[in-house]
């Protein structure tokens, strides 16, 4: 069987995104051109998918790209998507939680662990939220250390810290 997965390509505030979907909705939001993720994007697809045909073509990332614009104008706060998510349950709960997460405002790893009846999963909902495939929507970058520190994000802490104090400031002015 055969898998459509298109992909573009737009600027953002945090550098470029690679944004990936299926036929059935939104996959992935990666860090990065296409040139810089593409590895990790094949070896993705891959495990999931028994032979892919990739379509670079904008039209399905209309929307996506809108509300992306939107939140980084300040103009959102939540995202409204159809999405097409691959992982494990575990994962997929992690990610869902983090969805939880108030504008504003972060949890640690182990509130994360909590909040999903794990509590004692804390290293799993690190490596959970590691895979996160839809950053920014699933906002990772909310989850900090036990200790206040930022640590950990896929796009790197500047990324994170640059997200953090965006999200910061239209908090305030709600």
């Amino acid at each position: 069987m055969r898998a459509f997965l298109y992909y573009s390509e737009m600027e953002s505030p945090v550098g470029p995104l690679t944004l990936v979907a299926s036929e059935k909705g939104l996959c992935r939001i990666d860090y990065g051109t296409l040139q810089d993720v593409d590895t990790k994007l094949r070896n993705w697809a891959r495990k999931y998918f028994l032979r892919v045909e990739w379509i670079n073509d904008d039209m399905p990332f209309q929307t996506a790209k809108e509300q992306l614009k939107e939140y980084f104008a300040k103009e959102r706060i939540a995202f409204n998507l159809e999405y097409d998510l691959y992982g494990t349950p575990f994962q997929q709960k992690v990610w869902q939680s983090l969805t939880h997460i108030p504008l504003g405002e972060t949890r640690s790893y182990k509130d994360i662990a909590i909040s999903i009846q794990a509590p004692k999963a804390i290293r799993a909902v690190g490596g959970a939220i590691n895979k996160n495939p839809l950053s920014i929507i699933y906002p990772c970058h909310r989850v900090i250390g036990s200790n206040g520190a930022l640590v950990g994000y896929a796009g790197g802490l500047d990324k994170k810290e640059h997200l953090l104090n965006h999200e910061q400031a239209k908090a305030v002015s709600l």
